[in-house]
């Protein structure tokens, strides 16, 4: 098995490619990873989720990580994780199209919503949506693949 680190170009493509990973985010000093589908465009991971822990989490750390596997044939198998800070997009006046291109990116995926707006109980059903769009500013890659040695 040949272990090797990935360029960043390498790691921004296969960002490009996937549209699943896991979140980490942290609070005070108790850490938090849950799956997260994404779309990624010019340095951006844009994501949704209803109002919960990981966005009270990011909230309060805006640092995060999102880390994102492929697997090959056998053993083989790519990564990467990508280091960056939250920014909520807000549904108001001045940040309406940042929203609209993050749900325009987003909408491209077949079930782009889940896991996001799936919770273990239904909420009351109300007028108002609380759902949160928001971006992640990648801001550092790191990627490894490994490779069956003949």
């Amino acid at each position: 098995m040949l272990i090797r680190s990935l360029s960043t170009l390498e790691c921004t493509h296969l960002l490009g490619s996937s549209r699943f990973g896991h979140l980490a985010c942290a609070k005070e000093s108790t850490p938090y990873v849950v799956p997260l589908y994404f779309a990624y465009e010019h340095n951006y991971l844009y994501a949704f989720s209803m109002p919960g822990k990981k966005i009270d989490f990011m909230r309060a750390n805006p640092r995060v990580s999102v880390a994102i596997e492929e697997r090959g044939s056998g053993r083989e198998w790519k990564s990467v994780v990508a280091d960056g800070s939250y920014e909520e997009l807000q549904d108001r006046i001045g940040h309406k199209q940042q929203r609209d291109h993050a749900w325009s990116l987003l909408s491209k995926h077949l079930d782009w919503w889940e896991p996001g707006a799936l919770k273990l109980t239904t909420p009351p059903l109300s007028d108002h949506s609380d759902h949160v769009f928001f971006r992640i500013l990648v801001d550092q890659l790191s990627g490894r693949e490994a490779k069956e040695t003949v």
